[in-house]
């Protein structure tokens, strides 16, 4: 069974392939009579219109509810023991400072002696 989002969506699909089909069909008998310029007739504008709006509408009432977005509620579907497996703290001092720096005078008579 269809429900109403599901009914406006199918409403709104036919509505815009038959506006489409009606204004290839009103150029093609412009351009028959020799005028392809032209606008398209009001009926078909309005149809068009009308299937935009149905879609939107059936889109809207199609969609499923929204989620909360909050901590709190992200928080409730996990345990102490997914949020905190880290093994420890992150280390920021590393060894690239030895690396890189200058020897110093007492550790190159260290090495010399």
């Amino acid at each position: 069974m269809l429900s109403l989002g599901q009914f406006f969506l199918l409403l709104a699909t036919l509505s815009i392939l038959h506006a489409a089909y009606s204004s290839y069909e009103h150029l093609s008998h412009l351009k028959a009579l020799g005028r392809p310029e032209g606008s398209l007739p009001r009926s078909i504008v309005i149809e068009t219109l009308v299937g935009m709006v149905l879609g939107i509408l059936g889109a809207s009432l199609n969609a499923p509810q929204l989620k909360e977005i909050t901590w709190a509620s992200e928080m409730r579907k996990h345990t102490i023991d997914e949020i905190d497996s880290r093994l420890s703290f992150a280390n920021f001092v590393t060894r690239g400072r030895n690396i890189l720096s200058q020897p110093s005078d007492k550790s190159s008579k260290k090495t010399n002696s």
